[in-house]
């Protein structure tokens, strides 16, 4: 299957993307302390799977089959050991801040993207990101993320909150390579299904009951996962990777208006700036992208 370049889809979708693993976040917030986060991480893949299956059908082209299960294997490796970070950090951390420091993905998949893919990322984007990455940054500085004596299980989360970033990375750029020959629910698919059964391994160890206060939640966070990874596989089927990492820097700005309402974080000036910032880069690089495909429709050279 052919690349679909379009980088104003490949935003676009990658804008709502974003939004909706937002909400995913801060509703697996609200159950961190009630239920382990392996536990989550099975329910978030389960749940999600009536969500993609119900989108394939409606796509007309349900398709199971596949030539590289080693790659969706790996892609699920990856994109499990991501999820747990993530699910896990979100229980030590406070949401805007979480949300900050697992934002390394973009930098992390624009570095690999270079050897890994050969993707030629010119000065312009490597400063977007960069710009994206001071936004989110003056934004837990001014929710002192990185100042003041850290509580070590404070400290643990911000490291593996960190780490969430190169498995992501990783596996982002395995959706890229496996873009190119797959379709983006098959993707999805066997990402639900391997998630689900590396989840289901541990799951006998850590087994707490949810309420159906809880269980509610759970079919909430399944519901937003799936559609939107759905929407991420088919904006890097849309793009490049590098020029999607601005983008996904909104997720901050979901992140501050839940924590103001949802877990009563207010912001302050410093993260105003920094989503000032983060907007700026996204208009950037949407800008440079939409330039340089007008050059090639028009044979220019950029």
């Amino acid at each position: 299957m052919p690349l679909r370049h379009d980088a104003r889809r490949g935003a676009l979708l990658m804008l709502a993307a974003t939004a909706l693993f937002t909400v995913m976040g801060a509703l697996i917030k609200l159950v961190g302390d009630r239920i382990p986060f392996v536990e989550i991480i099975f329910f978030r893949s389960l749940l999600a799977m009536p969500v993609v299956l119900a989108i394939v059908l409606r796509m007309g082209h349900p398709q199971l089959a596949t030539k590289r299960l080693p790659a969706h294997m790996l892609r699920a490796l990856t994109g499990t050991t991501a999820m747990a970070c993530s699910f896990f950090s979100l229980t030590l951390l406070p949401f805007a801040e979480q949300t900050a420091l697992t934002y390394t993905t973009p930098i992390f998949a624009t570095l690999l993207a270079i050897p890994f893919l050969g993707e030629k990322v010119g000065v312009h984007r490597f400063a977007a990101v960069g710009l994206g990455f001071l936004g989110v940054l003056v934004i837990a500085l001014g929710q002192g993320a990185f100042g003041g004596e850290l509580d070590p299980w404070v400290a643990i989360g911000m490291a593996v909150a960190t780490i969430h970033g190169l498995f992501s990375a990783a596996s982002t750029l395995l959706v890229r390579t496996l873009s190119a020959t797959e379709r983006s629910t098959t993707i999805v698919i066997w990402q639900s299904l391997l998630t689900t059964g590396l989840a289901a391994l541990a799951l006998p160890f850590v087994w707490v009951t949810p309420d159906w206060e809880v269980f509610l939640i759970l079919i909430g966070i399944g519901a937003f996962g799936g559609l939107a990874q759905v929407m991420l596989t088919e904006a890097y089927a849309s793009a490049q990777v590098s020029s999607l990492g601005a983008y996904s820097y909104t997720g901050i700005l979901w992140a501050v208006v839940l924590g103001w309402i949802v877990f009563g974080e207010q912001p302050g000036p410093f993260t105003f700036l920094g989503a000032g910032l983060i907007v700026a880069a996204a208009l950037y690089i949407l800008r440079r992208e939409m330039i340089r495909a007008v050059q090639k429709k028009s044979g220019v050279r950029p």
